[in-house]
């Protein structure tokens, strides 16, 4: 199965709430953490809802 390579780059102080709990759910809590993720349907909606905060590569 595909993976994807998930970067925080930007902080989730003064974010909204359900954004920090998406981040968090990723295994993602400092600017530059690194998580590797499954490409499906329930990871492409989270990075669906906090793209501004990440960056996304496929691996």
């Amino acid at each position: 199965m595909a993976q994807l390579k998930i970067t925080l780059t930007k902080s989730l102080v003064g974010r909204i709430e359900k954004h920090i709990a998406t981040a968090h759910s990723l295994g993602l809590k400092k600017i530059n953490d690194v998580t590797v993720q499954p490409d499906n349907e329930q990871t492409r909606g989270k990075i669906a809802k906090i793209s501004y905060l990440i960056k996304v590569e496929a691996e």
